[in-house]
């Protein structure tokens, strides 16, 4: 059996923590591949060394100094290492670093450079090979990760390797320099790395003992999740379930690989596995769960006979194509059809796209609802069974929250509805309350 481990920023934010790390590492002979994060938070007013990293090459930007700020990663590495009592030396690399961000480095760079130092690190003190992200993990000239490459690459470089760490969040374009994912990308990375060497399980470590049927900071004590299918959490994260980065399922669902997301605070907590099928899994609850996203905008449009009109979904589509934007929702009825975007993307945007509209689908009418807030109820337990919609429904009437918006896919598997930003913590509350499992 082989097992590929990421562990996150606040796994690994000091000397304590690697110590518990290599602790569970060493516990298992198949945990094989490690996946490190750059240092996190050691408490609560604390920064992340990323955001220090981004930090000085802002200020290098605007021509200002960031000795200070670098002064902090710095004593931050160098403390870790001296805490451990570890024969390692990055001074020079750090130094490099440094000058780098001086002589205007890229982002991407920057931001890297916690993964590739905190892998140095923890390979040192683990006493196995360190490979750098940059060497296996590959971009395209477009910076979309190049799978093939990567795949092929890292299955030949690790099969000559029986333990290694790897950074987490990047990974190099053709030109060799530098590219990130999106911040928390690590555990991308870490997805990546058990599809290419075939992993049996890909064990997440975090702070948090798995997932939660609702967001603990909104709702008081939500009972954890036991199992969970990637399409369940691919809907889950994208609302806002932080747990795991929304596009680390996709390399592992591919491999059919579970997922275990686990507690580096308490390793002896099974945390919840994250599997491609829900058959053979016990349980009877009728949701999984529970999150919210705001920031959303919805463009209604009415045409009489819509239905009848050949062409006219795609015009509404193609104006907002044009402008580089990707519509979240598209809720329909006979005569009405309406978009749903991030209200990010409009920015800018929508006195042009509501021009294109009117002038190329020739509406009724067109109306803008700002505000947005989406909420997914997501759950195999929905699929085929009556009465989940209603109960929703009812939790929020309770309430007196108004739903704007209604869409549940075809494969019932999830219903989103939309209402009032404003309304978002009350609706989730209310939600979990009628779907709560009772003891």
């Amino acid at each position: 059996m082989l097992k590929v481990l990421k562990f996150g920023g606040s796994s690994l934010a000091d000397a304590n923590q690697f110590r518990k790390v290599a602790a569970i590492i060493n516990a298992e002979p198949e945990r094989r591949y490690v996946v490190a994060s750059a240092p996190g938070k050691r408490f609560f007013e604390d920064e992340k060394v990323t955001d220090l990293l981004l930090r000085c090459h802002a200020l290098a930007e605007e021509r200002n100094p960031f000795d200070d700020t670098f002064r902090r990663i710095r004593e931050r590495f160098q403390g870790i290492i001296a805490d451990l009592g570890i024969d390692l030396s990055i001074d020079k690399e750090l130094t490099e670093v440094e000058k780098a961000i001086a002589n205007g480095a890229s982002s991407d760079y920057v931001a890297s450079r916690g993964e590739y130092f905190n892998s140095m690190i923890l390979a040192a003190f683990l006493g196995i090979p360190f490979v750098d992200a940059a060497e296996c993990i590959y971009f395209d000239e477009n910076g979309k990760l190049d799978s093939k490459k990567t795949n092929t690459v890292i299955e030949n470089r690790l099969a000559m390797i029986p333990r290694a760490v790897i950074p987490g969040f990047y990974g190099s374009l053709p030109s060799g320099e530098i590219k990130t994912f999106s911040r928390g990308g690590s555990d991308i990375t870490g997805s990546i790395v058990a599809e290419a060497t075939d992993a049996d399980l890909y064990e997440n470590w975090t702070d948090v003992s798995g997932m939660l049927m609702a967001d603990p900071r909104i709702v008081e004590n939500p009972a954890p999740i036991d199992f969970i299918t990637y399409r369940e959490l691919r809907e889950l994260s994208y609302m806002g379930a932080t747990v795991l980065h929304e596009d680390a399922v996709f390399p592992v669902r591919r491999s059919g690989i579970p997922i275990n997301i686990r507690n580096t605070n308490a390793p002896d907590d099974c945390g919840t596995m994250i599997v491609p099928h829900a058959e053979g899994l016990s349980g009877d609850r009728l949701i999984t769960g529970i999150a919210g996203k705001k920031g959303f905008t919805a463009i209604c449009i009415e045409k009489d006979m819509m239905n009848s009109e050949v062409g006219c979904g795609r015009r509404v589509l193609e104006t907002l194509e044009r402008r580089g934007i990707c519509f979240e929702h598209l809720p329909s009825g006979i005569d009405t059809i309406t978009v749903v975007v991030n209200s990010k993307d409009l920015e800018g945007k929508q006195d042009m796209i509501i021009a294109d509209m009117q002038r190329t689908v020739r509406p009724d009418t067109i109306r803008v609802h700002e505000n947005l807030a989406l909420v997914a109820i997501v759950g195999r337990g929905m699929t085929g069974k009556p009465g989940a919609a209603a109960r929703v429904f009812s939790a929020l009437a309770k309430e007196s929250i108004n739903i704007r918006m209604i869409d549940q896919g075809s494969s019932e598997l999830n219903i989103i509805v939309g209402i009032e930003d404003k309304d978002l913590h009350t609706a989730l509350k209310a939600i979990y309350k009628e779907f709560e499992p009772k003891e």
